[in-house]
């Protein structure tokens, strides 16, 4: 049903290809972006696939048009750190008229608000710049408002500058704290606000206009995305846990473009050639490509031309780490590969605990994120990367090794591929429903598993919290529903939606396609555009197209997954969750579909909460991680700090020998033996005391007899 949608949307009427915005407006102290061609297309583009085909049906009007200005403002500035109050009231023309904008692919008017913005940023920092040597009074007892978004816009420049002051005079004050050496301090400083100007000055309208795509989408529904070209490729990455490129990953430091970590076996790390904390200077594609000198290039623009298919070649010019700016570079040559990042996928651990004197072994299993490779999977290689492959095995070695019960850790999971929910499911149950989806017509399909094979039958549970989200909702409901784990942690997120990535080189067909590359290269001059790599052109819309219910028909939006064994949350529950976002969907429930329960926990999970509640009533753990957020409480209610030196440095002592003591008392609390000051904390310590009482959750459950499930058979592996 979904790839019929999917062709539908493909087979979208084309756009008219010119536009016809209202004239620019020229913004005097800013870089003076503009908006393209190209641009204006794939805003209309994107404004009538949302229109036409997203799940949540809304008229753009003048009321979505001032929720889409105030978004847009509040992306640029939520501090209100940078706009005068009579820059606000100066966009305020625009709050009505921004749905015309989207409608007809006008981006002047978003471009000349970012343009202020811009101007202001750059007159704030060049301002502070100049405060640095300013002779500061660290004696005076006096705040700095660090937290301005319930304040209002600063009513004059002059309210502006005291506030900036302020800022730069905390910012010296904390490098002060560090280094009584003011004059090194100045000069740090002023390096870092050199260095804000110089990002400043490297935005491009690429950048602008995702700006204004995310404050319309967003306003439409918080999970309907467009990705610009980079950020396509991002999230892609993201999805797959692969990338075809050198396999290193690069940061801008100083203007040049700097190797951070280098991929074990891949093509930067088998040619012996490329060292951490080397420079990238130039970057030249093939064998006889010509170089490109990127220093001072954003990481961005770089990345996208040293990525590429795998099996290309590409040659870069290199400054070794060390060499001065005047060596001459070193030129390597990579032939690039797909690389699978190891780091983010499925990991596994085997955690032992005590009981009546027999050890009991629990195999955790930590998710990050539900990926698949949708390249190799639909190309039919067998191997394809994805989450269920991974735990598969995962598993298989966890069986070897003879543990009595598993966890999947799916905390901080946001989801992911819908599929790989199915699909993981199938790994705990023999046949049947996993999941409901309706689209926006009111159909509902039904999502089942269909493979008897099960990779793991022993005891199971499914530990979450807030921000394990819609894929992790999926799999954790169904494990729920299905009676086959028990869930732990804290209530989830509450995502409910579906979405359906929309490749919008594919949507602007060839016409339109050669008719803004015409464009493009008059604007250039008719030169040939910079090689991308293996970027896309126009970007990616993530278009929600349907809503999807757990088997007993509840759906999971806004309410999520509750715990059957619940934990204190480490989230605050009132600033994360999809209950917090203006434009999210409502909760509701469908019938529910036609299932037969493996197990029936009902009569276990009081005695099971009874041993954890009287665990919890002499654990110190438990009593830190209460503190901490009782702590994280108090801290995310202070709006400002206090710019006298003494009652800072005070503060400042406190808040640390505090912490340094409580995560001693965590420590000791682990049997592990207190730090002394300035001891380094040993590498891979894990002080999870969540994890661990879910291990021993595990252990009271596998300890309990009988486990009879609801068709009276019992639970083993």
């Amino acid at each position: 049903m979904f790839k019929k949608v999917y062709l539908v949307l493909l087979l979208a009427a084309a756009l008219a290809c010119k536009a016809s915005p209202s004239k620019p407006i020229k913004v005097p102290g800013s870089t003076d972006l503009q908006p393209d061609e190209q641009q204006s297309v794939v805003c209309k583009q994107i404004t009538s696939l949302i229109l036409n085909h997203n799940y949540k049906k809304v008229d753009l009007n003048d009321s979505i048009s001032t929720v889409v200005f105030d978004r847009y403002i509040k992306l640029l500035d939520e501090n209100h750190s940078y706009f005068l109050a009579s820059d606000i009231k100066d966009f305020e023309k625009y709050k009505t008229v921004l749905d015309d904008d989207l409608k007809s692919g006008n981006l002047n008017d978003a471009f000349y608000i970012f343009n202020v913005f811009q101007k202001r940023y750059l007159e704030h920092v060049n301002y502070s710049l100049a405060q640095i040597n300013s002779n500061f009074d660290f004696d005076k007892n006096e705040n700095f408002v660090y937290d301005r978004d319930k304040l209002p816009w600063p009513a004059t420049q002059a309210d502006m500058d005291d506030m900036w002051t302020q800022r730069v005079k905390y910012d010296l004050l904390n490098l002060k704290l560090a280094n009584s050496d003011m004059a090194k301090n100045k000069e740090t400083l002023k390096k870092r606000y050199q260095n804000l100007l110089t990002q400043a000055n490297k935005l491009s309208n690429q950048d602008v206009f995702q700006y204004f795509m995310d404050a319309f989408t967003e306003a439409i529904d918080p999970h309907t995305n467009y990705f610009n070209p980079s950020n396509a490729a991002n999230f892609n990455i993201e999805m797959s846990r692969q990338l075809e490129g050198i396999g290193a990953s690069l940061l801008t430091e100083n203007e040049y473009v700097t190797i951070k970590t280098v991929v074990p076996g891949g093509p930067a790390d088998k040619s012996h050639q490329v060292n951490i904390n080397d420079r990238i200077v130039g970057v030249a594609q093939g064998k006889t490509g010509e170089f490109q000198n990127i220093i001072g290039w954003r990481v961005d623009n770089a990345i996208a031309i040293i990525r590429g298919s795998k099996g290309t070649v590409v040659k870069l010019e290199i400054l070794p780490a060390g060499a001065g700016a005047g060596s001459k570079p070193k030129i390597v040559e990579l032939v690039r590969e797909k690389i699978i990042l190891k780091d983010q996928s499925a990991k596994k651990e085997i955690r032992t605990y005590n009981s009546n004197g027999k050890a009991v072994k629990i195999g955790v299993i930590s998710i990050p994120a539900f990926y698949i490779d949708f390249n190799d999977y639909k190309a039919g290689n067998p191997n394809y990367k994805s989450t269920t492959h991974d735990v598969k095995l995962i598993l298989d070695s966890l069986k070897q090794q003879n543990v009595d019960g598993v966890i999947i850790d799916l905390r901080e999971n946001g989801g992911g591929s819908l599929m790989e929910a199915i699909e993981l499911t199938g790994l705990f149950v023999k046949t049947g429903p996993v999941v409901q989806v309706k689209d926006t017509q009111g159909q509902i399909e039904v999502d089942k598993d269909d493979d008897p094979a099960i990779a793991y039958s022993g005891p199971l549970s499914i530990l979450v919290d807030r921000f394990s989200a819609s894929a992790s909702e999926i799999f954790a409901g169904a494990i729920q529903d299905y009676g086959r784990g028990i869930i732990m942690g804290s209530q989830t997120y509450g995502k409910g939606s579906v979405q359906s990535a929309i490749d919008l080189d594919r949507v602007l067909g060839s016409p339109i396609r050669d008719k803004i590359n015409q464009l493009a290269g008059a604007a250039t001059g008719g030169k040939k555009a910079i090689s991308t790599g293996s970027q896309s052109t126009y970007g990616q819309l993530n278009l929600t197209i349907a809503k999807f219910y757990r088997i007993s028909g509840n759906s999971t939006q806004h309410k999520g997954v509750t715990p059957d064994i619940s934990f204190p949350s480490l989230i605050p529950l009132d600033k994360y969750g999809e209950d917090t976002e203006p434009s999210a969907m409502p909760f509701d429930i469908i019938a529910k579909t036609d299932y037969t329960k493996v197990g029936n926990f009902n009569t276990v999970l009081p005695q099971l909460q009874k041993l954890h509640d009287q665990r919890m009533t002499t654990s110190d753990s438990y009593k830190y991680m209460l503190e901490d957020i009782a702590d994280f409480k108090k801290h995310d209610a202070e709006d400002s700090v206090t710019l006298n030196e003494a009652a800072l440095k005070k503060q400042r002592d406190a808040d640390e020998k505090k912490a340094f003591e409580r995560n001693n008392l965590r420590r000791v609390a682990f049997g592990l033996p207190a730090l002394k000051k300035g001891q380094a904390k040993p590498k891979d310590e894990d002080l999870d005391f969540v994890k661990r009482e879910a291990g021993q959750i595990m252990t009271d459950y596998i300890s309990l007899e009988p486990k009879l499930t609801s068709t009276g058979m019992m639970i083993k592996q």
